[in-house]
């Protein structure tokens, strides 16, 4: 795998870079390219010749392939890039957070809202109270504080009330014609 990463520029420094490879280093007036980033590693400056730029490094919202061909038949993988390095001009406002939120081609752009599922806003408490039932089913036991509807022994309709589950051991069993009780073949496991 080579290293690689996506630059992008405003079009007057993309003119400039263009020249700058195009041309002989030693002919050209904008000689040298440089990118330095600061202790977050976020935000840098981008220099181009004796004139400096503003530059951010941004998290794409999916990760690209990158390919090569010698042969223009076979399609080498390279790289996956998943960060930009985004150069803009001196007054133009930088880009909030961390991940730019459109793709690089234009069927992508707000990716993020139109094309991923966005994550689910989760109370950690019911997250710890389900985890905690889960366990407690999976070892054997019951759920505790289940609303169950019941009926009022009046039969009046229905009415939400807490009621502890049944355990186990004390689950009612069915009794057929013989006076045997109805069993399955988990129950044979317990005895």
């Amino acid at each position: 795998m080579e290293e690689q990463f996506i630059l992008r520029v405003p079009p007057s420094v993309a003119e400039r870079i263009e020249r700058l490879l195009n041309e002989n280093t030693s002919s050209s007036a904008d000689g040298s390219l440089d990118i330095s980033f600061s202790e977050d590693g976020r935000a840098g400056t981008f220099m181009i010749g004796n004139e400096s730029f503003p530059a951010s490094l941004l998290d794409l919202p999916c990760i690209v392939e990158s390919y090569k061909t010698y042969d223009d038949n076979v399609l080498i993988k390279t790289a996956d890039v998943g960060q930009m390095i985004m150069v803009r001009e001196e007054g133009d406002t930088a880009i909030e957070g961390v991940e730019y939120k459109h793709g690089l081609t234009p069927p992508m752009r707000d990716a993020r809202r139109r094309r991923f599922r966005r994550e689910p806003d989760l109370n950690p408490e019911v997250v710890k109270r389900v985890e905690k039932d889960l366990l407690n089913i999976m070892s054997g036991g019951t759920v505790e504080n289940v609303e169950i509807a019941a009926r009022e022994a009046g039969g009046q309709g229905r009415k939400n009330a807490l009621v502890p589950a049944a355990k186990p051991d004390e689950m009612p069993v069915k009794i057929t014609g013989g006076g045997e009780p109805e069993r399955s073949d988990s129950d044979d496991s317990e005895s």
